[in-house]
């Protein structure tokens, strides 16, 4: 009975701390989604677990097309271990600042909201760990920081407890890039 008053404690303290999207609606540069994935992005990044040891680094390129109001972003990365995974990603305008996406890999849909440099999206992914697969809760936030630079802080938990978080740098190509 203790362990479970604990870990709903923990819950609750975990909900407090949430800051809501609209917190960044003044924030410059503002996020246009479409605009910085109009050209080619690489990004770089780690996954750390929750004791913060990192496990993983990986490197990203990432493609887009517009498809009518489709935004289709080909995500491929590199592992450090050297493994390779391809995403791709159909996201689409679900009203003002809102946006809905799938991938293969994605349970269900995506839902993210942009509010002025800041994109908060949560989604299920459907993860491999040593043999198995794990449906991880992902509850990332991206901030635009300069017209080429976006930050990504990933926050992967499983039954409401984090199990580890992924921090990624993209930097959009140069105009005619490769």
């Amino acid at each position: 009975m203790r362990i479970l008053l604990a870990v709903l404690g923990c819950l609750l303290l975990a909900a407090c701390g949430n800051v809501e999207v609209d917190h960044y609606a003044k924030e410059q540069p503002r996020l246009d989604l479409a605009a910085y994935f109009s050209r080619p992005v690489e990004a770089w990044g780690i996954f750390q677990k929750r004791s913060g040891e990192v496990v993983k680094r990986f490197h990203v390129r990432v493609d887009s097309r517009r498809e009518g109001e489709k935004l289709i972003l080909d995500e491929r990365f590199v592992y450090s271990d050297g493994t390779r995974q391809q995403r791709t990603w159909t996201l689409v305008p679900d009203g003002p600042g809102r946006w809905r996406g799938t991938a293969g890999d994605v349970v269900g849909e995506a839902v993210g909201e942009i509010a002025g440099n800041a994109l908060h999206w949560r989604y299920r992914l459907d993860l491999p760990v040593d043999g198995r697969n794990w449906v991880m809760d992902m509850d990332d936030w991206m901030y635009l920081m300069n017209e080429d630079t976006l930050v990504n802080r990933t926050r992967m938990s499983k039954l409401g407890v984090e199990v580890g978080q992924i921090s990624l740098f993209f930097r959009r190509l140069p105009q005619g890039a490769p």
